[in-house]
C-alpha cells in the first residue's frame, strides 16, 4: 500500500483525531485551516508521533503517522494489526491499562511518560505525551489517540 495515510478511512481518522484533540484540550493538533487530504498529509509528516486505536475489547492500532512507524520500526500493515497494549513491555501493560482507563474517564491527559517497545524489541522512553479520547461530533466514543512529541532510545 504505497500511500496508506491517504485512503478515505485514514483521512477520516485524522479528522476525528484533530477534532477530538481540540475538543478535549482546547489546542490544535495541526493547523486548523487544513482539511481532508491536506490534513492527512500534515498528520503523516508531523514532527511528533501520532497513534490511535479503535474500540475493540483489546483495541487494535488503526492509525500511525510516519514518525510513529519509524519509532515502532514497522510499516502500516504491521502497525494496524497490533493490539495497542503491545506497544508497552509486558510487565508495564497493566500500568498502561490503568492510565488509559483514566483517560477514558476524564477525556484526556497531558505530560504522560513511559517506556515503550518497538516491534524489533528496542526499548525507548516517550515523554510529554498527550493521550485523549477520540469522539465524533455527537460524542460517540471512537477510541483513543496519543501525540508523542519526545522520545529517546534506551
Amino acid at each position: 500500500m504505497p500511500f496508506p495515510h491517504l485512503t478515505p478511512t485514514a483521512i477520516n481518522r485524522v479528522a476525528e483525531l484533530a477534532f477530538s484533540y481540540k475538543r478535549w484540550t482546547g489546542r490544535d493538533l495541526l493547523p486548523p485551516e487544513l482539511q481532508g487530504q491536506a490534513l492527512a498529509e500534515a498528520a503523516w509528516s508531523a514532527p511528533f508521533a501520532l497513534l490511535a486505536h479503535g474500540v475493540q475489547a483489546d483495541p487494535i492500532l488503526d492509525y500511525g503517522n510516519a514518525q510513529a512507524l519509524a519509532l515502532w520500526e514497522t510499516d502500516w500493515t504491521g502497525l494496524t494489526a497490533t493490539p495497542s497494549r503491545q506497544t508497552a513491555e509486558p510487565d508495564l501493560q497493566e500500568a498502561r491499562a490503568r492510565f488509559m482507563r483514566q483517560v477514558t474517564d476524564f477525556g484526556f491527559a497531558d505530560d504522560y511518560s513511559g517506556i515503550r517497545l518497538s516491534t524489533q524489541g528496542r526499548r525507548f522512553v516517550i515523554e510529554g505525551v498527550t493521550v485523549w479520547n477520540v469522539v465524533d461530533a455527537g460524542g460517540r466514543y471512537l477510541g483513543q489517540a496519543a501525540r508523542i512529541p519526545r522520545w529517546r532510545m534506551l
